[in-house]
Parts: C-alpha cells; sequence; structure tokens
C-alpha cells in the first residue's frame, strides 16, 4: 500500500462513473492536466496527495511565467481557483493502493472505493532527498532549500553551501558561482561527479570544496545562520557560517505503485517519450516522477497539459 498523507476529502468523485481521464496527483501536473482534460471535454476526476505537491516544499516562487514573485500557497490558491471553474471533482485524503488495467484503468482506494478510467495520468511527483539532520526541517525554506534554479536568485551575493558529491550537486555550484559571493561544497566523501564537471567548477575562484566532511546540524534563530561540520580526515567539528544551503543528493521518486505495472529506470523513474506516454497504452505521466532532469513547476505543469490532450486523442482514436 502506497502512503499519502492528504488534507480533506472531496467525495464528489463518482466511483459509479467511468472517467475519460483521472489525474493522480493534486500538483501543478495533475491540476493543469486537469484543467486541459475538462476543456477537451473529457469527463475527469482528480484524484491527489496533498494539493500543490512540490510547491508544499518552498516559500516563494519568481520564475513562473506571468506571476514574477509570488508565494508558493498563493500560487497554489491561483492553480486550484482555475481549475474548480471547469468543476471539476476532486478526492483527496485516502491512500491509493492499487492501480490496474484490463478494459480500463481501476484505481482502488483505502477505504474499498474504486474509481475507472479510459486513460490515466500518473503525477505523484518526487521527494528531495534530505540530510535528516537536527535543524534541517525547521529551516526549510529559511536558508535551507532542494532547488537551485528555483532559489538561487535569493542568495546573489551571499554565501552559500551546497550539499552534495554527484553531477547534481557540483551543476548546482556551477550556476550558485555566477551569482553567490561564495559557493562551498561539502561532501561526506569524494566527488562522484563527471571530472568535465569538476574542473569547470574549480575554475570559480570563489568556489571551495571540503570533502571528507559531514554535515550534522543546522543552526540559526529565525534562519539559518551556520552549519555544525564534521571534519572525517582529522575527526574535529567545528561550525561553519553560511547564508543558505542547498542540498544536492538526489530525490526519490513516488512510483511504487507503478512497479511490475510499466517501464522504470533503474532510478524508480517513470520513462516517457516526449508526449508523457508511458509503456502502457492510455497511461500517461508527468511532473517530478518521471525522468525528466528539470524538477520545475511550469514544466510539471506543461507536461500536464501535454498528458491530456495526448489523451484526448488516444480516447477519439479509440471510438473510431
Amino acid at each position: 500500500m502506497f502512503n499519502f498523507s492528504i488534507e480533506r476529502s472531496d467525495t464528489s468523485v463518482d466511483d459509479k462513473v467511468l472517467y475519460d481521464f483521472i489525474a493522480l496527483g493534486a500538483g501543478p501536473a495533475g491540476l493543469n492536466a486537469a484543467l486541459y482534460a475538462s476543456r477537451k471535454g473529457l469527463k475527469t476526476a482528480i484524484i491527489g496527495h496533498e494539493i500543490g505537491g512540490q510547491l508544499k516544499n518552498t516559500a516563494d516562487v519568481d520564475n513562473y511565467l506571468g506571476f514574477g514573485f509570488i508565494e508558493a500557497e498563493a500560487l497554489i490558491d491561483k492553480f486550484v481557483s482555475h481549475v474548480k471553474t471547469q468543476n471539476i471533482p476532486m478526492i483527496t485524503g485516502l491512500w491509493v493502493e492499487s492501480i490496474t488495467k484490463h478494459d480500463v484503468f481501476s484505481i482502488k482506494l483505502s477505504n474499498g472505493q474504486q474509481f475507472n478510467s479510459k486513460t490515466l495520468l500518473y503525477a505523484f511527483g518526487g521527494s528531495p532527498r534530505k540530510l535528516n539532520v537536527l535543524g534541517e526541517k525547521e529551516f526549510s525554506s529559511k536558508g535551507v532549500s532542494y532547488c537551485v534554479t528555483c532559489d538561487a536568485p535569493f542568495f546573489k551575493g551571499k554565501e552559500v553551501v551546497v550539499a552534495g558529491g554527484g553531477n547534481s550537486a557540483v551543476d548546482a555550484a556551477i550556476d550558485l558561482a555566477r551569482t553567490s559571493s561564495k559557493v562551498t561544497i561539502i561532501h561526506r566523501s569524494q566527488f562522484r561527479a563527471d571530472q568535465s564537471s569538476i574542473d569547470k567548477l574549480l575554475r570559480f575562484p570563489n568556489v571551495t570544496v571540503l570533502l571528507e566532511s559531514q554535515i550534522l546540524e543546522m543552526n540559526g534563530k529565525t534562519n539559518l545562520e551556520s552549519l555544525t561540520v564534521l571534519d572525517k580526515k582529522n575527526n574535529r567539528t567545528y561550525e561553519f557560517k553560511t547564508d543558505g544551503i542547498f542540498i544536492e543528493i538526489g530525490s526519490i521518486p513516488n512510483t511504487k505503485l507503478l512497479e511490475g505495472l510499466i517501464e522504470l529506470s533503474d532510478t524508480k523513474e517513470i520513462i516517457v517519450d516526449a508526449n508523457q506516454h508511458t509503456s502502457l497504452s492510455g497511461l500517461f505521466a508527468a511532473g517530478d516522477a518521471t525522468i525528466n532532469p528539470h524538477k520545475q513547476v511550469i514544466i510539471a505543469a506543461a507536461e500536464g497539459a501535454k498528458a491530456a490532450l495526448e489523451a484526448a486523442i488516444y480516447i477519439n482514436k479509440k471510438g473510431e
């Protein structure tokens, strides 16, 4: 059973109806997909986890076209208000236990209800991997970030840390080095990134690398102010002052429900084509659960739109 913590339940989704399109997920991908599907005349519903998806992991957004700087909660409210204009039924607050397909897709929920649909969008997203140290949760969006593309502008001219030693961490540090006054990579072992990327990073004069170093704690009052770091070579603990930290150690896609049903990558991400088709006919995927490396709100929303349009084409062809 796959567990989703949800805020509320809206039982207006009718389990006696065969839907044309059900969006699994109430983040940007699922909400936009449902909007597009409904506008195409498809009988549509949303079965979601926490409304807002990965937007819940950030405080502010300043790179969503048309809005400039906006609080994440306010952007979620805008999305939901728009979807509500189409009177799309939504159910939340329950767990999805299984997804099967015979002639149509069947989604079984933890309360015993089962919903059926001709097509399905899977957009249950992913979760950024965390260091799981003291202070990390308390300072999330208060100096602790999991998205350089989203939050780098807030740290222009400031001193920041990147946690991680893989390609994503090195790429993040390169991006930050162009705008931040100082960038320090802290990693508990040795680099795992490509050597060409490491060489590029080390050409920046404002970059420092601390390998064999482990972050033990995040400290501060209202916002993050420093890190407690263990120098593993010398077995010495010290305080490292910083304005912010970007944790770049990968993400965990929420795809357990799909194991054995469709083709997944080695990292359990959903393999999709350019139009969000999965390996199972009629099942589409969008957002952070897919192999798309760019985990961005606007990209997830666009992928949801593509999936809905492709679902309409699929249904039309099936009806011919």
